[in-house]
């Protein structure tokens, strides 16, 4: 029987996450909304997720999986502690643009 990952050439994953992970860099570097921006960090924590457990499928072994795992781990940990903050600087500021956060240094 064969392996459902190893039908799908290895360089197609290379080209999803690398395509991902571009398109999540160019959501930080050109967004100003401050959800956005978190939204696309997930992005491309999930496109190395991807890559990961690509790789390990493909040499057989689980230490890419075990790897997910704790980045999975600091993205929840990232998404709690961000919208934490984003709600506090709603409250403060009553926008999400980044650029308003200027106006809170004084």
């Amino acid at each position: 029987m064969e392996n459902t990952l190893q039908a799908v050439p290895q360089n197609w994953y290379l080209v999803l996450s690398t395509l991902l992970f571009c398109i999540g860099i160019m959501g930080v570097l050109f967004r100003r909304n401050a959800i956005i921006i978190l939204m696309c960090i997930e992005l491309m924590l999930n496109s190395v997720n991807l890559l990961l457990v690509s790789f390990s499928a493909y040499s057989g072994n689980s230490d890419g999986q075990v790897f997910v795992f704790f980045i999975m781990v600091v993205a929840a940990a990232e998404v709690a502690v961000g919208l934490a903050l984003m709600m506090s600087i709603y409250r403060n500021a009553a926008s999400t643009d980044i650029n308003v956060l200027n106006k809170l240094k004084w």
